[in-house]
């Protein structure tokens, strides 16, 4: 008896041993997710459509709040966002109002903001994603703190989570709103007062963020907290209750908006928030249901392949909640994206947690459990190590061809991290495998290229120079051009396409073309700009007899 107690007390030590070291771990993996999201190449301008627009409302938010400061403005100033000195009905202003905060010293100057700044609150947000993860995991399988790990590690090394992530947007922030809900609806099975204040909390966020998500968001949570069945009738009214306190501040928002505003009010909600993306194929959105699918399949790499093995592993355990929690929220998200009329690259960020969910427990059985015993698909799987190292192998190659180098750490990674998979020696192999394509992100995200999905179009600083050369006193529109939300920016002057000939008028354009013909005016360059940027000063012509 007195050495099976021992045993049992050193297995003990040992386990928690093995949690604290992972522990450990789980805040060295958000520590890179912040070397990622908010060292290298953050300061890169502004793009369109939607980190222009932030920026702006950010900017006029801070001017407000610089109002109410000094008592010159009342506090509805503040919490009703405007752009360009008209209503903001797009989006609730949580996120704008953060980063207002941090620009407000800049704005008070009369200077505008650097992007990195702009940037900063977005990305800082965005990276709680990584040790939230290991969070949802670690509550599923508090047996198995590396299964933890290695969700946080996949969320980490994921490129849609850190490129999109980094972007004065709201998506980065409302997967890590999300992540917070279900973590404390996961908790709440404990504690359903405290961990349904938090998920109320979490819900706020996303009232502050996009309003319409927390549908979906919460109630796949509490549909998958009722199917464990842990509950009793009176912690339901507990946790629901604790909810509804925490959901009170993005709800009063949401009642104070519609008392000052009216109708306008429910554009946020109908208009231009579900009904826009549910029923209005935008631009860009012609593939439907298949850019999303075309993005797991572009960004998941290389955790790709466990994802199919994952799925089915979640679906063997579907009658526990460490498989139907992360197979609930994968099919959740799916529902949600993937019906869209309007599809748009990040707005399949929703479905990355899930992903991750999915895959680091997968992940620690390559390294706990070689031979993969009960898992689907186990005869397969064991060879993934070898299509790894073969893959890193190709990109090895590659790389001087592309002349891509940023790859070659990767490359090395899968390389190494496969071979030493694939000869029982998992840690190092996965270690490497991790560590390699952190630094190739890392090394990626330096230079221009990890925004190419958000620069179809070009540069707009030139023609912002041209706009602040520009006479002040005259009317300026664009020639031939759609509206550019990062061209307003810089310019710090709104520039809408031309739709007026009264007066004279500045036109700006991007086209070596001939002299715009506008009716009743005579056009003449006045200024050439850096590329093909020009500005044409338009004068009446005087009127025939």
């Amino acid at each position: 008896m007195h050495n099976s107690s021992l045993t049992k007390q050193k297995a003990c030590d040992l386990i928690q041993k093995r949690c604290c070291c992972v522990q450990s771990g789980n805040w060295l993996l958000w520590l890179g997710a912040l070397l990622l999201l908010l060292l290298p190449g953050l300061d890169l301008p502004l793009r369109d459509w939607d980190e222009g627009i932030v920026a702006r409302v950010a900017l006029e938010s801070s001017q407000a709040l610089s109002q109410v400061l000094q008592s010159q403005e009342s506090i509805s100033s503040l919490l009703l966002p405007s752009y360009w000195g008209a209503p903001y009905l797009n989006k609730p202003p949580g996120l704008h109002l953060l980063i207002a905060v941090v620009i407000q010293p800049w704005s008070s100057s009369g200077l505008l903001p650097p992007p990195w700044l702009v940037r900063f609150i977005p990305a800082l947000l965005a990276s709680a994603v990584v040790p939230l993860a290991a969070a949802i995991t670690g509550k599923l399988r508090p047996q198995q703190p590396l299964a933890a790990f290695c969700s946080a590690a996949i969320c980490l090394t994921l490129l849609p989570l850190m490129r999109h992530g980094r972007l004065a947007m709201l998506d980065g922030a409302l997967v890590s709103a999300s992540a917070l809900i279900w973590w404390q609806l996961l908790r709440a099975k404990q504690q359903p007062l405290q961990g349904g204040i938090w998920a109320g909390f979490g819900g706020s966020a996303i009232l502050l963020l996009k309003a319409p998500s927390l549908i979906p968001v919460l109630g796949a949570g509490l549909l998958l907290l009722a199917l464990d069945r842990v509950l009793s009738p009176r912690n339901w009214l507990l946790l629901l209750s604790a909810i509804a306190l925490g959901l009170l501040p993005g709800i009063c928002w949401h009642l104070f908006h519609y008392w000052a505003r009216g109708d306008q009010a429910l554009w946020l909600w109908g208009g231009d928030g579900a009904s826009r993306v549910l029923l209005q194929a935008g631009e860009g959105s012609d593939l439907g249901w298949r850019i999303p699918v075309l993005e797991v399949l572009e960004g998941g790499w290389p955790w790709l392949p466990l994802w199919p093995f994952a799925m089915a592993w979640a679906f063997q355990q579907r009658n526990t909640p460490e498989g139907r929690w992360p197979l609930g929220l994968q099919l959740a998200m799916a529902a949600i994206v993937l019906p869209l009329r309007t599809q748009l690259p990040w707005y399949s960020h929703n479905l990355w947690l899930p992903f991750a969910l999915l895959c680091g427990p997968l992940l620690a059985q390559l390294i706990t459990n070689p031979s993969l015993s009960g898992i689907p698909g186990a005869a397969l799987l064991k060879k993934l190590p070898w299509f790894w190292f073969l893959l890193g192998g190709l990109l090895l190659a590659a790389a001087p061809i592309s002349s891509y180098w940023f790859v070659l750490p990767a490359a090395f990674g899968l390389l190494l991290g496969g071979w030493f998979l694939s000869h029982k020696q998992p840690w190092p192999g996965v270690l490497l495998l991790v560590s390699g394509w952190w630094l190739s992100l890392l090394l990626l995200l330096q230079g221009p290229l990890w925004l190419w999905e958000l620069a179809e179009q070009a540069p707009v600083e030139t023609g912002a120079a041209l706009v602040k050369g520009a006479d002040p006193r005259k009317a300026i529109a664009l020639w031939q051009l759609e509206e550019r939300p990062s061209l307003s920016w810089q310019s710090q002057r709104r520039l809408l396409p031309q739709n007026t000939t009264a007066g004279p008028l500045q036109l700006l354009s991007q086209d070596l073309g001939p002299a715009p013909e506008l009716a009743g005016h005579s056009c003449k360059l006045s200024r050439n700009g850096e590329d093909n940027w020009q500005l044409w000063l338009c004068k009446p012509l005087p009127p025939t007899p």
